[in-house]
C-alpha cells in the first residue's frame, strides 16, 4: 500500500518536470470530460464563482451537443457529490427507468425466443424514461449557485456555431451509423454521407430546445412540448412510454455504496448501478494478495485481475437488480468469509477458467437465501461518458451518464435534435431472473463514479465509460495509484484487461506481446475480431482529479486517451 503523502509526491514531482504531462494542474478547480469544448464549459462556470455542481451541469449540457452519440438529454445516469459544507456524500440516482406499462416478456417474441439484440434495441420498448434532466435539476436546486441561463450558455453556443467534427464522431459513425434511424439520419448523414473529422454541423433543432429548458426549467423535457415529442417519437417506433411516465419519473437521492481498500474509504454507487458492488468486490479479494509483489506490466498481475474481475462479474450479473423489486445479498456479497471463500478460487499459478457465481446469502443476515437463478448474458452497451469536477471550496462531483449504446436506441425526436437513449436493453430478455423487465423498474447498469477518501478527506474521484468494462476501468486505476503508486496520466494510461467469467478477453495494444503470450499459454484467448469490429485499441476513457489536502493544495487532473477529452484546472 502506498501512504497518501508518497501519492501525492509522486504527483508534485511528475508535474512539476519539463516534459509534456498529459492533464493540467490546479489551485481553485478542476475539470475533466471526454470532449475538451465540454472541459471548457465546466471550468467557465468555475471562473464566474460557480462550484463543482455548477460545472458538473454545464458539461452534461455542453455533452448533450458535443457528445450526442453518447450522452445527451435523453440519458440517464449517476451523479455522486461530496458537499464541503456539510462534510457528506451522496448519490443522485437519474438513472433511466422502464414505463409503467413495459411487463417481463417485452422482450420475447410469441414463441419465447428473446429478439435479436439489434431488432429489439433500435425498437420503442428499449427506451426508458430518462433521467439525467432531473438529475441535473435536482443539482441545480440544492447544490448549484449559478443560473440556469449561465450553466446553459455554453452548450447553446456550441449548437448555433459550427462545431467541428472530431475524431470520436467519424469513427462512431462509420461503426454505428447502421443504428441510425430516418431522423437521426439527417443529422449525421447530411446528403446521405457520413459527417468526417473536420466537417462541421450546426444542430440549430438542439439549440432551440436548449433554449426551450433555459427558459422552462429542467421540467420541460417532462412536461410541455418537448415531453409531448419525446413520447410521439418513442410510440411511432413501437415503445410504450406514455406522457405520464414522462411526469412521474422522479430523482433519488441515495447513500452511497461504501467500501474500503487498503485504509482507504471509496464511496461509489449501490444498486440499481452494479458497478459500486463489482469495484467494491474485486478490491475486496485483491486486499491480501499483494498485487504489488508482481511487476505492474506482468502476466501474473494481469492473470490475479482477470481472476478477481470474472469472480466479481459473475456475482453481479446473478444477484444484482433494483432493490425495490428484489432483495439483493449486498451484505453477503461484501462479507469478510464470503470475500475469503471467493478469494481461495484465485491462483497465480492456474490455468484461466470459467467461473460461476457464489452464495452470498448464507452471509447475509436474516435471510436463508438460495441463489437467484443464473441466466445473465452481458448485453450491456458499449459506450457511455464519464466527467468530473472539484472547486477552490473543496466540493466533488462526478457523474457517469449514457444514452446506452452508442447512439442508443437510434430514435431521434424530430424537430428537437437528440436521440433517445436504448437503457432498457441493460434487463436481461428473458423473464425470471433478478434483472428481469417489469414496469417502473430500473435495470442494472455498471456505472460507476467514484471518490475516495483518506481520512475522511476527498482526494482522489475518477470514473469511466465501456458499460462491463467500467468496473475494469476503475478498479485497476484504484490499483494503479495505490499499490503501484503511479502519478495520476501513468495509471489512467496503463494497459487494462477485461475478462467476463466466461473467459471473453478484451486488452488494449499496450500490453506487452510477451504478456500476451503468457497469458495465452495458461488459456487466454485473445481475439483480434472484437478490435477490428470496434476499431477500439482502449478499455474504456478514464476521467480523473486528485486533490491533496496538505500545504501545496494542488489538484491533479487527467482525461484518457480514446476521446478528444481534456483536464483543464484554474
Amino acid at each position: 500500500m502506498t501512504n497518501i503523502e508518497d501519492i501525492f509526491k509522486v504527483q508534485k514531482q511528475h508535474y512539476n518536470t519539463e516534459k509534456q504531462i498529459e492533464g493540467d494542474t490546479g489551485s481553485y478547480g478542476m475539470v475533466a470530460s471526454a470532449i475538451q469544448e465540454a472541459t471548457e464549459a465546466g471550468n467557465k462556470m468555475l471562473q464566474e464563482g460557480g462550484n463543482a455542481f455548477d460545472a458538473i451541469i454545464a458539461v452534461q449540457l455542453a455533452l448533450a451537443v458535443v457528445e450526442g452519440m453518447n450522452t445527451g438529454i435523453g440519458a440517464g445516469g449517476f451523479i455522486i457529490c461530496y458537499d464541503k459544507e456539510k462534510e457528506e456524500t451522496k448519490v443522485v440516482n437519474s438513472h433511466s427507468r422502464s414505463p409503467a406499462e413495459l411487463e417481463k416478456d417485452h422482450f420475447v417474441d410469441e414463441s419465447g425466443e428473446v429478439i435479436p439484440f439489434d431488432v429489439r434495441s433500435t425498437h420503442g420498448t428499449a427506451v426508458g424514461v430518462p433521467g439525467i434532466m432531473k438529475g441535473l435539476s435536482y443539482l441545480h436546486e440544492n447544490y448549484g449557485t449559478l443560473p440556469l441561463e449561465t450553466l446553459i450558455e455554453p452548450a447553446i453556443e456550441l449548437a448555433e456555431s459550427e462545431f467541428r467534427v472530431n475524431s470520436l464522431w467519424e469513427r462512431t459513425l462509420e461503426l454505428f451509423s447502421h443504428r441510425l434511424g430516418e431522423e437521426a439520419r439527417k443529422m449525421f448523414m447530411p446528403d446521405g454521407k457520413l459527417l468526417k473529422e473536420g466537417d462541421t454541423i450546426v444542430q440549430s433543432e438542439l439549440a432551440n430546445t436548449l433554449k426551450i429548458i433555459r427558459d422552462k426549467g429542467f421540467d420541460a423535457v417532462y412536461e410541455g412540448e418537448i415531453a409531448e415529442a419525446i413520447v410521439d417519437a418513442v410510440q411511432s417506433h413501437g415503445g410504450v412510454m406514455t406522457r405520464q411516465d414522462l411526469i412521474n419519473y422522479h430523482v433519488k437521492l441515495e447513500e452511497p455504496l461504501w467500501s474500503n481498500y487498503k485504509g482507504y474509504d471509496i464511496a461509489m454507487p449501490a444498486p440499481p448501478s452494479g458497478g459500486g458492488i463489482a469495484v467494491a468486490q474485486q478490491l475486496k479479494i485483491l486486499e491480501d494478495l499483494d498485487i504489488a509483489q508482481y511487476d505492474s506490466n506482468s502476466p501474473e498481475k494481469y492473470h490475479l485481475l482477470a481472476q478477481t474481475m470474472q469472480l466479481a462479474l459473475a456475482d453481479k450479473n446473478t444477484h444484482i437488480g433494483d432493490a425495490d423489486f428484489h432483495e439483493l445479498p449486498i451484505d453477503g456479497l461484501l462479507h469478510p468469509e464470503y470475500i475469503e471463500e471467493r478469494r481461495a478460487l484465485i491462483s497465480t499459478e492456474d490455468r484461466a477458467q470459467t467461473y460461476v457465481h457464489g452464495d452470498p446469502w448464507k452471509y447475509q443476515e436474516g435471510r436463508d437465501g438460495v441463489s437467484e437463478v443464473d441466466q445473465y448474458v452481458d448485453n450491456e452497451g458499449f459506450e457511455t461518458t464519464h466527467f468530473t469536477a472539484v472547486d477552490q471550496w473543496g466540493n466533488v462531483a462526478a457523474c457517469t451518464s449514457s444514452i446506452e449504446r452508442i447512439y442508443g436506441s437510434g430514435i431521434m425526436v424530430p424537430g428537437y435534435g437528440f436521440l433517445m437513449n436504448n437503457d432498457l436493453t441493460d434487463f436481461e430478455a428473458e423473464p425470471n431472473q433478478v434483472n428481469e423487465p417489469n414496469g417502473h423498474k430500473y435495470p442494472t447498469s455498471s456505472k460507476c463514479p467514484t471518490i475516495l477518501f483518506h481520512e475522511g478527506k476527498p482526494f482522489f474521484t475518477l470514473g469511466s465509460p465501456g458499460a462491463q468494462t467500467i468496473v475494469a476501468s476503475v478498479a485497476q486505476t484504484i490499483i494503479n495509484v495505490i499499490d503501484y503508486n503511479m502519478t495520476l496520466d501513468e495509471a489512467i494510461d496503463a494497459a487494462r484487461i477485461y475478462v467476463t467469467r466466461d473467459l471473453g478477453t478484451q486488452w488494449q495494444d499496450k500490453l506487452d506481446d510477451s504478456v500476451l503470450e503468457s497469458l495465452e499459454e495458461i488459456g487466454y484467448h485473445f481475439d483480434q475480431s472484437f478490435k477490428e469490429e470496434t476499431a477500439d485499441t482502449r478499455i474504456g476513457d478514464v476521467q480523473a482529479i486528485m486533490i491533496d489536502h496538505s500545504d501545496d493544495h494542488k489538484l491533479y487532473g487527467a482525461a484518457d486517451s480514446p476521446r478528444p477529452g481534456d483536464a483543464e484546472g484554474l
